[in-house]
């Protein structure tokens, strides 16, 4: 029997290896992945920045790329240069899938509670808006200072961002956890080829069509990848 050729994916900014994995539907079975990081404490698999892969990564080399709560981490001059890479190392009909604060989601609640109010628990501790705007205070606190946030996003800027770096499409939809998530389309990419992954998911709602034109692309409601 010929062995199946998995997929490649490119987890980058991947941060620790505990609790660090993919969602579910980056099946181990069928998806390989390679774990990239700028900080060594991490062991990825390769270290460099976002911002600047091309020694250690070549062009068209993963079939989707992942990035996880680390593109707030980039200052704001990094961030055209690390989406212009996302785009570089994925093939053209490949996809990237990136999450990361709200800042929508994050303003509503400042509006409605405060900045340091508890927005919801977490391992790490009790989160407040201001530790999803400028990183986590505990953490930087006992000198992780890696875990400052350097810029944010809404749903508009990353569209922008992702479209002038080369990317086709981009489709959003609000998490759970005031969390964004931005499926990025390659050149060539096709829904039929990449939604079928994500079926049975809450992130199926990314390709969702209303029958009214003049509604929104995405029904309101959570996103959530490991589901």
């Amino acid at each position: 029997m010929t062995e199946v050729q998995k997929k490649r994916v490119l987890n980058a900014g991947c941060g620790s290896s505990v609790g660090g994995n993919l969602p579910a539907f980056f099946s181990a079975e069928t998806w390989e992945e390679v774990r990239l990081d700028v900080d060594p404490a991490t062991r990825p698999d390769i270290i460099a920045s976002l911002a600047d892969m091309r020694r250690v990564v070549p062009d068209a080399s993963f079939d989707a790329l992942y990035s996880s709560h680390a593109v707030e981490h980039l200052y704001a001059h990094e961030v055209i240069p690390a989406f212009r890479e996302f785009r570089r190392v994925i093939k053209p009909d490949g996809f990237a899938l990136i999450t990361c604060p709200d800042l929508m989601a994050i303003s509503r609640f400042i509006l409605q509670h405060g900045a340091e109010d508890v927005a919801y628990p977490s391992p790490a501790g009790p989160i407040r808006p201001i530790d999803m705007l400028f990183g986590h205070g505990r953490s930087i606190g006992a000198g992780k200072l890696a875990m400052a946030h350097h810029t944010g996003f809404t749903a508009a800027r990353l569209a922008r961002v992702a479209m002038e770096s080369g990317f086709r499409e981009v489709r959003a939809s609000e998490g759970r956890f005031f969390d964004l998530w931005t499926l990025l389309l390659g050149p060539e990419a096709t829904e039929a080829a990449i939604a079928p992954m994500f079926n049975g998911t809450d992130l199926a709602r990314l390709f969702f069509r209303p029958a009214d034109p003049a509604a929104p692309a995405h029904p309101p409601g959570p996103a959530d990848a490991s589901a």
